[in-house]
């Protein structure tokens, strides 16, 4: 078994990596300037001697011996990255460039966890990696947008000229325990939403159409994603469910699930807001079998189970 470096390993994805890794016999350690994740996410994790973690930021470079690198570091959600879209913007790419120049000097394989937001408001539907996108580069969005396309093409500039070792994994919508509950994202909207029997707030009317993925099938995919031997294991790889649904139908199916008396309200919609995202995912079912099986009720019902202990626990304390 390796040594593997997570960065943003307090984060929703990494701690959910970190366990999967640990359980897979590895050596781990979680780097996180907890700016966005937290040291509750890593309880789990912190019960294995074979798991470490720092607080440090991505802007520092980076040093240690480690046989695998996942770089997750990068505010994710909409109300993360504009509270200070210039750091996310640095974040996106420094923090790369670092992750990087520490996998050219020792060796190391790297994952970069890129984003569906390359894609911009996609014109071509499903998204396949072929696709170039269609981002506005000026608008609220684009320092999150345009991060993650530097830091691809940082990747590739790295494996071209350095002979790095790199994977890039654009990851679509994905959900489940231990989402920030307050960070903007419609899933965890709707749930507390519906669970304080609140309106569920549909922007632009909700018509858009999203995919959603569970977690655990996600963190499959990255793992098989560093592990695969495929000689196209360089270029960049989808990650998602290739299932849509529109945001109005998923407001609709959380209210069911949670038993709520919610009612629905229909709110202007966001600039910038992708009208359709949806992945074709066949580079990684070809790959390494990539293929997601938890079903959005099921996964809707774990998050919402995480949610209310979650609301009880703040309320307790407060």
């Amino acid at each position: 078994m390796g040594r593997v470096l997570v960065s943003g390993g307090a984060g929703f994805l990494g701690s959910h990596l970190c366990d999967a890794l640990l359980a897979a016999g590895h050596e781990v350690t979680a780097i996180d300037d907890l700016s966005t994740g937290t040291r509750a996410n890593l309880q789990a994790a912190g019960a294995h001697a074979r798991f470490h973690f720092e607080q440090a930021d991505v802007l520092q470079p980076l040093c240690g011996q480690y046989d695998r690198l996942y770089h997750l570091a990068c505010p994710a959600s909409p109300a993360q990255y504009r509270r200070d879209p210039v750091r996310t913007l640095k974040v996106a790419v420094t923090g790369t460039l670092h992750a990087l120049e520490l996998a050219a000097q020792t060796g190391a394989r790297l994952l970069l966890a890129s984003t569906s937001e390359v894609y911009g408001d996609p014109l071509i539907h499903p998204q396949p990696e072929s696709y170039f996108g269609n981002v506005d580069t000026q608008g609220t969005r684009a320092c999150y947008d345009e991060g993650k396309r530097a830091a691809e093409t940082l990747v590739a500039d790295f494996v071209r000229t350095r002979r790095v070792d790199a994977r890039t994994a654009r990851i679509f919508n994905t959900y489940g325990p231990r989402m920030a509950l307050a960070d903007g994202r419609v899933v965890t909207n709707f749930i507390v939403a519906a669970l304080q029997g609140k309106p569920l707030q549909l922007t632009g009317g909700g018509g858009q159409g999203r995919s959603f993925c569970y977690v655990d099938d996600l963190i499959a995919g990255l793992t098989g994603l560093m592990e695969t031997h495929s000689a196209h294991a360089s270029a960049p790889t989808n990650l998602g469910m290739p299932q849509q649904i529109s945001v109005r139908e998923l407001a609709h199916l959380v209210i069911r699930l949670t038993g709520s008396k919610s009612t629905l309200a229909d709110t202007p919609g966001e600039a910038g807001d992708p009208a359709r995202r949806c992945p074709d995912i066949s580079r990684a079912r070809a790959m390494f079998g990539f293929d997601p099986k938890t079903g959005l009720e099921q996964g809707l019902l774990r998050t919402i189970d995480y949610a209310r202990g979650a609301l009880a626990s703040a309320a307790t304390v407060r």
